[in-house]
């Protein structure tokens, strides 16, 4: 199936966006009576008859709706260290929305190597990653924030996680996340959190947890940690 995604999807008539029009109409060679579906990003799964369709734009009449489709009973808040080769971050971003990931945050750290990203860049890789898989919300992206600010700002999520590399750490994400709650977990750069983050984030109420025995690269870290909560909910 061929998704869309149109985030104004308010109107009864909805015109899609000039990118996804031109895959629609060019691309993909769609054409007035075709029916297509798009998402909007915030839950919502439509169907349309196309109405109109020229080279650069595409209206289409809206059939049918469902909103919150696939919501889910917890939210999974990922917090993570930017990695120095982007195209590594890029990769994260794509399989954690693929999987289910509802808020990712860019934290700056004390070993962190990569300072700027584009956020733009990113943005597309999630709403492809989220058409991809055929889901209906789409990720909240957080720009760059200094670990201590992170810290004190997030006090939303019902558990909190750190993971970091420690070969006294014998608890497993596993065994610690409860399903049905809202999760945050935080994973740092490849040179990984410093102990004063760690002394933070535990004081601030965190829990420090292992994902298995192996020294694992940031963006793997962030993949298998989104893995084993989904798993954990369902």
């Amino acid at each position: 199936m061929q998704l869309f995604y149109v985030p104004d999807s308010a109107a009864d008539i909805i015109e899609l966006p000039p990118d996804e029009a031109r895959h629609c109409v060019q691309v993909l060679r769609r054409r007035k009576g075709d029916v297509i579906h798009w998402v909007d990003g915030k839950g919502g799964w439509y169907s349309g008859t196309i109405v109109d369709a020229g080279k650069k734009t595409c209206q289409v009449i809206v059939d049918s709706a469902r909103h919150e489709y696939g919501k889910r009973p917890f939210r999974l808040h990922l917090a993570v260290a930017p990695t120095k080769q982007i195209d590594r971050m890029e990769w994260l971003l794509e399989k954690a929305a693929e999987i289910g990931v509802d808020e990712i945050t860019l934290l700056l750290c004390a070993h962190s190597e990569r300072k700027q990203v584009r956020l733009d860049r990113l943005e597309k890789i999630l709403v492809s990653a989220m058409k991809q898989s055929l889901k209906a919300y789409l990720p909240q992206l957080n720009d760059l924030t200094r670990f201590p600010d992170f810290i004190r700002q997030n006090n939303s999520a019902q558990q909190s996680f750190i993971a970091y590399v420690d070969t006294d750490q014998t608890q497993h994400l596993k065994d610690l996340c409860l399903p049905g709650r809202d999760v945050c977990l935080l994973i740092g750069p490849e040179g990984d959190f410093h102990p004063e983050e760690v002394r933070t984030a535990l004081a601030a109420g965190c829990r420090q947890v292992s994902l298995g025995p192996s020294r694992l690269r940031t963006e793997t870290a962030g993949m298998v940690g989104c893995a084993i909560i989904n798993l954990v909910n369902q």
